[in-house]
């Protein structure tokens, strides 16, 4: 007998070793350590999902006749592998390479210390490959996704024509999604989900053994079987997918999905297949029920940016970890963990962020990101909110788009210039500026927005470093152009804002 180590992210049934042992030949292994789930203070909701989902996966491997040891609330995984070792005694032991740097190592580590050989399978969550990725990144001192996403479309064949080029001509539809909803439009309802009697054991466990989790439990609503993941995307496909694309970008306080698929915490587990996934999308298009721009929005979202963004992440670790350009050290303001704070975007967005462990990307990069970065934050401490505070969150996602593409600390080998944005852009493409305690277009003074004086002095102190970089320069031109005195009281106006950052 052998055994197929599964863990708590790969609810997938393409697991490679399915292809190589029966029902007849293995016993699946599966494993909830408590002191995994304590490394930081995860979203309670996060907690949940992954508890309750895992469990739901073993019954459906049992429908399909696989023998499961599964290990409920365990101390540590070590505990659970050898009460597992004790029981079964395999001969060896297989497990799906890890999305996480170092795990594969640790837990064949953790095997040999017990006298088994634990093999590693290549991973079949993720569509290309890590050799060639780094192959072709060799030598280069910046990637961006384009020509990889470019080339993830001819490999598919997703919205791809039989002369070879792009549906419609264009490979990228970005600029045609930044519209924003008009007052009072209104946006179709999500699908909601009730707690079964598993997720409410999970839901049990987490209050009782992890009450310092970030955010609230209830109410959950969040899918956590493939039936009812599958579900939740064929409503979006039906009633989200055609108004995701002109939308994409928009920000609307107390709307915590818009149009957007909120497939990312199902794709990351293995409960939706990003390929099949981004092949529906597609159908929805050729069958003239979701506009090119929406459908294109989300293939480039499942065979474009997660890609891209995993091949980056094993490309750069584990130096990536530590990345610190701009030299930041400032510690995390408390709204980002209690929502307290006079300005409305923050609020609005921390508070659904609590009750739901979901915002879009819009709000994760340009107002939670863009302000850790106006503000100097340290990117380990941003890096390790974003990963506990979001149901769909794990090490590869967060690395590459906080540090990279939110806080430029890896100095732009990922973003070609900082997200950096004053609250022009918020008031554009959002409503929380109206009724906000700060005035969106003054730069300094009582009633300032924080983020207009904020922008300008992270410009002013890092120009040395991002002058040179071409896209940079019409921005510093703007600021040079203003008067001596305006720039003068603008950057003493941010300095008194740093100074009182904890109670804006």
């Amino acid at each position: 007998m052998e055994t197929i180590w599964i863990l708590g992210d790969q609810l997938t049934l393409r697991h490679p070793a399915f292809e190589r042992l029966t029902p007849r030949d293995a016993v699946i292994l599966m494993i909830e350590s408590a002191a995994h789930a304590r490394r930081t203070r995860y979203h309670k909701q996060k907690l949940v999902f992954l508890f309750s989902a895992m469990r739901h996966y073993a019954e459906e491997l049992r429908a399909l006749g696989w023998q499961v040891d599964y290990r409920r609330e365990q101390p540590d995984f070590e505990a659970g592998l050898e009460a597992h070792l004790r029981q079964f005694r395999p001969a060896r032991m297989w497990l799906m390479e890890p999305t996480e740097y170092g795990v594969a190592e640790r837990l064949q580590q953790a095997a040999a210390a017990r006298q088994v050989a634990l093999r590693i399978l290549p991973t079949t969550m993720f569509l290309s490959d890590r050799h060639e990725f780094a192959k072709r990144a060799r030598g280069k001192k910046t990637l961006v996704m384009e020509p990889f996403y470019r080339r993830m479309r001819r490999q598919t064949g997703i919205l791809m024509e039989a002369d070879g080029e792009p549906t419609g001509g264009t490979w990228n539809y970005d600029q045609n999604n930044r519209e924003v909803p008009p007052r009072g439009h209104r946006f179709p309802p999500l699908p909601r989900y009730a707690p079964d009697a598993i997720t409410r054991e999970a839901m049990d466990w987490v209050r009782r053994d992890f009450p310092e989790g970030y955010g609230d439990i209830e109410p959950f609503h969040w899918a956590v079987t493939r039936a009812d993941a599958e579900d939740f995307y064929r409503d979006f496909l039906e009633h989200r997918l055609d108004g995701f694309g002109p939308y994409e970008d928009a920000m609307v306080a107390g709307e915590p999905a818009l149009y957007h698929s909120l497939a990312s915490p199902y794709v990351n587990v293995g409960l939706l297949d990003p390929l099949e996934a981004a092949r529906q999308a597609e159908r929805r298009y050729r069958e003239g029920k979701a506009r090119l721009n929406s459908a294109e929005g989300v293939v480039r979202q499942f065979i474009g940016w997660r890609e891209f963004i995993y091949q980056i992440y094993w490309l750069k670790m584990p130096a990536f970890a530590e990345a610190n350009f701009f030299g930041d050290e400032r510690p995390l303001p408390h709204y980002y963990w209690d929502a307290e704070t006079r300005m409305r975007c923050m609020r609005e967005i921390v508070t659904q962020l609590l009750q739901t462990g979901h915002a879009h990307h819009i709000q994760r990069l340009m107002v939670l990101g863009n302000f850790a970065l106006l503000a100097g934050v340290r990117p380990q401490a941003v890096n390790e909110w974003f990963w506990l505070a979001y149901v769909d969150a794990y090490e590869w996602v967060t690395l590459p788009n906080v540090l990279g593409m939110s806080l430029y600390a890896d100095g732009g080998f990922l973003a070609t210039k900082p997200y950096a944005a004053s609250a022009a852009y918020i008031n554009r493409m959002s409503d929380y500026c109206a009724g906000c305690a700060y005035d969106p277009k003054r730069r300094h003074g009582e009633g300032a927005c924080p983020f207009n004086s904020l922008y300008w002095g992270f410009l002013d102190r890092h120009r040395e470093k991002l002058f040179p970089n071409q896209r940079m320069r019409m921005i510093y031109a703007a600021w040079d152009k203003l008067s001596a005195d305006e720039r003068a009281a603008t950057l003493s106006w941010a300095a008194q804002t740093l100074a009182r950052l904890e109670s804006l």
